[in-house]
């Protein structure tokens, strides 16, 4: 397998081994991963831009264990960016990888990085989160919970004067988020957003809980809330997710997710383009509807009190 060389932004970039297949039921290669990075990069950069990422790499393809990656690598290019943050307790320093450019982007991706999770804060305020996210996967096989628990999520993320959006995430469920005025501490967030779980589980009792463990959920939906912390990730609009069919996590409008074509894994390395090619992105302006989270404190503090 020769090495296939690509310049974009005016960097070199060595693609070893393209021919490698990645996705041995799909015959997807990591030529095929490189090229889908590079199409997608203009709608998938400005959610990356200014985010520490975790990267999930996986050299063998998805047939063999992958890994997760945090550090920068020390062979990694001089010009992939990265920031220093530091971590409380034991963990301290870490020099977070960053993707600013297509270049960075299709680097990534020539050293196996199927997917990009990216941090709910910017590294300029790593501990003021600029989006909370419920995380929502059913409790079964069946994926109507998901799409009620989203709405029901999303109803009240409007009711509190906050602008809710929604993607498939390209494995079991949909993530709902908000974004946020970057002036609250992830406790805060946090709290705020337990707080809006306890009060749709009152509301939602057969349907929805916010237990944490699975023998105490009794086939109820669990809305996750465990991601608005410092130093989780949500998976990034547009990655692609180590599953067959290369499933990719895809921003939608609210009425999509009435549509009983919609799963976790509707759109695909092979279908994403032919969306795109009819559909701009849901989330492009996602950024103008940020809201300071003292509104949906306010809101709940008046429904706590009905």
């Amino acid at each position: 397998m020769s090495n296939r060389t690509l310049t974009v932004d005016g960097e070199t970039i060595s693609l070893s081994h393209p021919n490698k297949v990645l996705f041995p039921e799909d015959g997807l290669t990591k030529a095929d991963l490189a090229d889908y990075y590079q199409r997608v990069a203009p709608m998938m950069l400005p959610h990356l831009r200014g985010r520490a990422l975790t990267l999930h790499r996986f050299p063998d393809g998805i047939g063999a264990n992958g890994f997760y990656q945090q550090n920068r690598s020390d062979h990694f290019p001089d010009w992939l960016p990265a920031a220093h943050i530091d971590h409380p307790g034991d963990t301290g320093p870490v020099t977070h990888i960053l993707c600013e450019r297509a270049a960075d982007l299709i680097y990534l991706a020539s050293q196996a990085t199927l997917t990009l999770h990216a941090w709910l804060s910017r590294v300029d305020r790593p501990q003021r989160p600029d989006q909370l996210v419920f995380d929502l996967d059913p409790p079964g096989d069946d994926f109507e919970p998901v799409r009620q628990a989203a709405w029901q999520v999303g109803d009240a993320l409007r009711d509190a004067g906050l602008t809710p959006f929604v993607k498939t995430t390209g494995s079991r469920g949909l993530h709902v988020v908000a974004p946020l005025k970057p002036g609250a501490d992830f406790d805060r967030v946090r709290h705020a957003c337990r707080r809006l779980a306890d009060h749709l589980v009152a509301r939602h009792p057969d349907a929805l809980t916010a237990e944490q463990r699975k023998n105490k959920r009794h086939g109820r939906l669990y809305l996750d809330i465990m991601r608005n912390a410092f130093g989780q990730t949500a998976v990034a609009p547009y990655a692609v997710r180590a599953k067959p069919g290369a499933p990719v996590a895809t921003p939608l409008d609210w009425n999509e997710v009435n549509d009983a074509d919609i799963g976790p894994r509707r759109y695909r390395l092979d279908n994403l383009f032919r969306r795109l090619g009819q559909k701009d992105d849901p989330w492009a302006d996602m950024a103008h509807s940020a809201a300071d989270i003292d509104k949906l404190e306010t809101a709940l503090a008046a429904w706590e009190q009905d």
